[in-house]
């Protein structure tokens, strides 16, 4: 039997935090995680707080140390991965020796697996149980992989009093290399678009280039919106002879966090072009790979390495999972906002749990929270925007900005600021009402939110787990800032573990009968509703390249509705769903052909 991924689905990143200790939680079942380690800050803090727990030898890290966050984050990343090792361990001894906990070991298994069918065919033997069982459990079980993400375009440069370090200090690089010096053997996901410099460091380090057997012990995903980006991207790679062993496709809206928009394009057409020109990726990559490797004098490869193709946004039942598997021929499935609602999986206060579990489709929304200036996936509600509106009635705006991750803005200072930060807001606040009478009513309240609604998500996505492990929070209160995508809407139950796996796999529903649309008509609407608001909310002249824009969009929109129509028609899945979907299709092509084009004004 082969050593493949225990599950076909994973765990992605959420926040800063919602999944900094998940490895630490679930990997011993299997299930592969991704934890964020652009934070250095709450990776030590979360270090000293297991090595407390478990008895560990860990020291403390001091920010005056030479080359801190990359050090923070390599001492968190092999501390995790000792925490797994030892779990994974104590865990093969008990289902082992418990015939009980094999069972619901068993059940959270798909029941495609192979695994499980060996696993069955033991549960039938007497003699020498627990020894058989052991060493097949040696042999074939491995614990899911801890990964990790970096935000690509979070890379702000750093400085040492007023003299600017060099760019392999920035905030992005040092996270690259504290994975990179970690003993992990596990995937890198680099997320938010190409950053060259960043992806030209990667070749620093022999870990991602095939060992001597044609082996990678560190491996790179890309998280990509659509196939031109995945081509470009992983071209670029490869040129340095470096591949690309997973392409992590991710819904442009029907998503957490970060929302990056497409041209209209849609998911499922996008899945689409990855299927049939997978081929093509593979082989354009492996050409440029080889020439790489024979210039830098590394290990060749005969034949390509494996590249995966994954898929994650807005997926909720397990018609939709196996769907995905099916018909796009992906090797895993992200799931990601629900579980925010397993506290065995994910960091979330109970106070913001509980907003998630009682909030409607209407308070999930797309917001301007994010200094970075990318829509922002959020929820109505939170301690952090509770906490922003009493600030702002006693007209104070802004925060303190203690960590200054997304301190990117060139605009009033070379070393960079914050958009949400007290120092810019009060800038861009004086500017605006020096200019008060200039503008309507209207427009200056608009202009003023503009400025306002921007919170600071360096401490906001953190204090969650620090609440959750009762951990000191220091500095201004700023309360939670949580990024669910807007399909966790229609989830209103906190679930365990298994519950929650097995409702992937079809053995246990967990969803309320709340007439959820398929994910697809899901992200469609919010693609109709985007555009209508994009071309609503442009007060400024309109140009062609707006024009063309929307054109683009539209039309794109249009093929995709078109696509669906034969997809369903042809599937044999949805097949109670079919009449409904098809309705919907015709309501949001007609609801797109009511979306007139601004004309080019004269």
């Amino acid at each position: 039997m082969t050593t493949k991924p225990l599950h076909n689905f994973h765990i992605p990143v959420m926040g800063l935090a919602y999944t900094i200790d998940s490895p630490i939680r679930v990997a011993q079942y299997g299930i592969s995680s991704v934890i964020s380690i652009i934070d250095d800050e709450i990776l030590e803090k979360m270090k000293n707080f297991y090595n407390k727990k478990f008895n560990l030898d860990y020291l403390g890290i001091s920010s005056k140390t030479e080359d801190y966050r990359a050090k923070r984050i390599t001492a968190y990343l092999d501390m995790v991965d000792d925490i797994v090792n030892e779990k994974f361990e104590s865990f093969k001894q008990e289902i082992s020796k418990n015939t009980e906990a094999l069972k619901d070991f068993m059940m959270m298994l798909p029941n495609t697996s192979d695994l499980k069918e060996s696993l069955q065919h033991f549960m039938g033997q007497k003699d020498n149980w627990g020894i058989n069982i052991r060493n097949f459990l040696e042999s074939n079980l491995r614990p899911g992989s801890i990964d990790v993400n970096i935000m690509t375009k979070v890379d702000k440069d750093n400085y040492k009093k007023d003299e600017q370090l060099p760019v392999m200090y920035n905030d992005a690089h040092a996270s690259l290399r504290g994975f990179a010096n970690s003993k992990l053997s596990s995937s890198m996901v680099l997320s938010a678009g190409l950053n060259p410099r960043l992806y030209s460091y990667i070749e620093e380090f022999d870990d991602f280039f095939p060992d001597q057997n044609g082996l990678l012990k560190k491996k790179i995903i890309l998280k990509v919106s659509d196939f031109r980006s995945a081509m470009i991207q992983g071209n670029f790679l490869a040129k340095k002879g470096l591949w690309v062993s997973e392409y992590r496709i991710e819904s442009g809206l029907n998503c957490g966090g970060h929302a990056f928009a497409t041209e209209g394009l849609l998911l499922g057409p996008i899945m689409e072009e990855f299927k049939q020109k997978k081929n093509e990726l593979i082989r354009s990559a492996h050409s440029l790979m080889i020439s790489a490797l024979e210039q830098k004098g590394k290990n060749l490869v005969s034949q390509p390495l494996e590249m995966k193709i994954t898929v994650q946004g807005g997926v909720g039942t397990s018609e939709e999972h196996e769907f995905l598997l099916s018909n796009y021929e992906v090797d895993s499935v992200g799931w990601g906002s629900p579980f925010l609602l397993v506290p065995e999986a994910t960091s979330v206060d109970t106070e913001t749990r509980n907003l998630l579990l009682h909030s409607g489709e209407q308070d999930f929304y797309l917001s301007n929270l994010s200094p970075l200036g990318v829509p922002f996936n959020t929820v109505k509600g939170t301690s952090n925007e509770v906490l922003k509106q009493q600030k702002e009635s006693l007209g104070k705006f802004g925060s303190s900005c203690p960590k200054k991750l997304l301190a990117l803005s060139k605009e009033f200072s070379p070393k960079g600021t914050c958009t949400a930060s007290k120092k810019y807001q009060d800038i861009k606040l004086k500017e605006l009402y020096s200019m008060e009478e200039t503008f309507s009513q209207e427009e200056f309240t608009q202009r003023k939110t503009e400025i306002t609604d921007k919170a600071c998500l360096c401490v906001g996505l953190v204090n969650a787990a620090y609440i959750e492990q009762n951990i000191e929070i220091k500095g201004e209160k700023q309360g939670v800032v949580i990024c669910p995508g807007p399909n966790i809407a229609f989830f209103d139950k906190e679930s365990s573990l298994s519950e929650m796996v097995r409702h992937i796999y079809g053995s246990n529903n967990i969803l309320s009968e709340n007439n959820r649309p398929h994910m697809f008509i899901n992200e469609l609407k919010m693609y109709v509703d985007y555009l209508k608001k994009e071309i609503s909310d442009t007060s400024a002249r309109i140009t062609h390249s707006q024009t063309k824009k929307w054109n683009t969009f539209k039309k794109n929109l249009f093929d995709g509705i078109e696509y669906y129509h034969h997809l369903f028609r042809n599937s044999s899945y949805f097949k109670n769903e079919g009449e409904t979907i098809h309705l919907q299709l015709e309501e949001y092509k007609l609801d797109l052909t009511a979306i007139e084009i601004p004309q080019i004004e004269k």
